[in-house]
């Protein structure tokens, strides 16, 4: 068959041809008109895999694993992020929510669960190419209830990131705190069980530095004294003008990260300036970033300061509790 022979075929047929092609589009236009608006609301994330850990204070080589943004991903599909999104909008305390759940499920199972299902059916995640940007869209018959979606899922991905990381380090601070406590007692039981011996045997210096209670009494003193050196320490801290000398300032790994960015661009900032002048275009978004990164750094430098300050608060609520534990003893002792 020539393509004149097939031409000739198609144009004779061309009424069916027209009528098809009609009845779809009126088919379409219809089930456009018919069917319920959609809106898609949308908002984007960005995955920091450069700054260090918050938690470690450290680049941790998982952030630059290939896996490590479909992890991220995973994460804004999870239920517990959906369940997230459930508690901050406090979906789940709504009477015609509460009725819709209990008509669809006869009460059965968990409401936020149920929520947290219907949201991932109608949530996309998308990573942008070449970039650390993750973009989330929710789809709903509202607009302003989509935006409201979206922006939760990107705050509770956010939660959820942060809760991940900080859980292991408070399990295994409580596992270490009940190690310590239990090794603590056992200390204190067997004390005891020395000092009644001592007491029922009658080996006990005249100076009772061997006793149980009187070495309770000198561990405490111990305490004190640790206390308020650290106290002191803090108070002379805080009263250096410089804070950039500060030991905990200088070996800051974000700081010093900071640093040196700062002096990378402070050299390019140079060349800038003797090649294109200082008027440039170029010149002018480096010199802006250059101060950014200043006043980052003075927040940063900040925060230690203010860390100490409270350090030396809490040394200062913890003299106080040692000393009356002190005089508790010193009474029990007398």
């Amino acid at each position: 068959m020539t393509l004149n022979q097939f031409l000739l075929i198609l144009w004779a047929r061309r009424t069916v041809a027209l009528a098809v092609l009609g009845l779809t589009v009126l088919t379409t236009l219809t089930v456009s008109l018919l069917l319920p608006k959609q809106y898609t609301a949308a908002t984007s994330v960005v995955v920091d895999v450069k700054s260090p850990d918050p938690i470690v204070g450290m680049v941790l080589p998982g952030m630059m694993a290939p896996g490590y943004m479909a992890t991220q991903i995973d994460i804004i599909n999870s239920d517990r992020t959906a369940q997230l999104v459930v508690k901050l909008l406090r979906m789940d305390e709504n009477p015609q929510i509460k009725e819709q759940w209990q008509e669809a499920t006869d009460g059965k199972g968990q409401l936020t669960a149920w929520l947290a299902q219907l949201l991932q059916k109608k949530l996309d995640v998308q990573p942008a190419r070449e970039s650390n940007v993750i973009h989330i869209g929710f789809t709903g018959h509202d607009p302003v209830f989509a935006a409201a979606i979206a922006n939760a899922f990107a705050q509770a991905y956010i939660a959820t990131n942060i809760e991940l990381r900080v859980e292991p380090a408070r399990q295994y601070a409580d596992w270490f705190d009940q190690q310590v406590k239990a090794q603590r007692e056992r200390l204190e039981v067997a004390q005891k069980a020395l000092s009644d011996f001592q007491q029922k045997t009658g080996i006990i210096a005249a100076d009772k530095s061997l006793d149980y209670e009187m070495q309770k009494y000198n561990e405490l003193s111990a305490l004190l004294t640790q206390a308020e050196s650290q106290g002191a320490d803090s108070t002379s801290k805080q009263k250096i003008d410089r804070s950039d000398t500060l030991q905990e300032v200088m070996q800051n790994p974000l700081i010093n990260q900071l640093k040196a960015d700062l002096a990378r661009l402070e050299s390019r900032l140079k060349e800038l300036s003797g090649n294109l002048g200082e008027n440039h275009p170029q010149y002018q978004r480096m010199l802006a970033e250059i101060n950014e990164l200043r006043t980052r750094m003075r927040s940063e430098t900040a925060k230690v300061t203010r860390a100490i300050g409270t350090a030396g608060l809490v040394s200062e609520a913890k003299e106080i509790e040692i000393q009356a534990a002190i005089e508790a003893q010193r009474k029990k002792s007398a």
